[in-house]
Formats: C-alpha cells, sequence, structure tokens
C-alpha cells in the first residue's frame, strides 16, 4: 500500500510544490483549498506560537481544512528544511477517499497518530 502522501501525488492535479527552509506554506485562521502530501523535507505545525509536531516523507497534512464547515486552518505549516510537496483539492480528495477506502483509512490513521501524540504530550 502507498504511503498517503504517496497517493496525493497519483491523485494530484498540479504539479508539486517546493518550499524552502522556513517558508510558511499556509497560516493558522486561513482559508484552506487543498491538503498536502510530503515527498521529501520535513514540516512543522505551529499553534499558538509554538512547534506542536514536525512531520516528514510521507506524512500528510492540512486535511482539516477539507472536512471542516469553516474550511480554516488550525495550524500554521512552516518547511522545516527545504520541502517538494503534493497537493489534493477537495474534489480530487473525495475522488481518492471513493476510489481507494485504503487512503481514506492511512488519513484517518494519520489524523488520529497526531492527536494521540498531542494528547500524551499535554
Amino acid at each position: 500500500m502507498l504511503q498517503p502522501a504517496k497517493t496525493v501525488k497519483v491523485f494530484e492535479k498540479q504539479p508539486e510544490q517546493t518550499y524552502t527552509v522556513g517558508q510558511v506554506i499556509f497560516e493558522e485562521g486561513q482559508r484552506g483549498e487543498i491538503m498536502f502530501g510530503i515527498l521529501q523535507g520535513e514540516i512543522e505545525l505551529w499553534v499558538n506560537g509554538k512547534v506542536v509536531e514536525t512531520l516528514i516523507a510521507g506524512d500528510v497534512f492540512g486535511e482539516g481544512a477539507l472536512v471542516q464547515p469553516d474550511r480554516t486552518r488550525a495550524s500554521t505549516a512552516i518547511a522545516k528544511t527545504d520541502c517538494i510537496l503534493a497537493t489534493l483539492d477537495e474534489s480530487r480528495f473525495l475522488f481518492a477517499v471513493q476510489q481507494t477506502p485504503m487512503f481514506a483509512l492511512e488519513v484517518l490513521k494519520s489524523y488520529s497518530d497526531r492527536l494521540r501524540r498531542i494528547k500524551h504530550s499535554l
């Protein structure tokens, strides 16, 4: 089975995006139209001015904005290293979930793992 980030790459419509160290990918509170899969590099997720998690190649992030009614970002994502990211908009995300149920389960697992790590850090 493909990592969630590789599945994003398969279904993406736009070319891969590159980010350099320290570049902001999105900010907390912004409206989100796409999710990301990390093909190379590391991303830090910040909430209230603190790093809450570092994501690595194979991880996905930003999917929350595609499923929340207000479509807003819950964190700020900043490139910790130079990164190559695949992107997926809502229509392609829904298509991937419908056509590849294991993708849906892997995204859910990723989200659940992230929530567990945050809970254990409290």
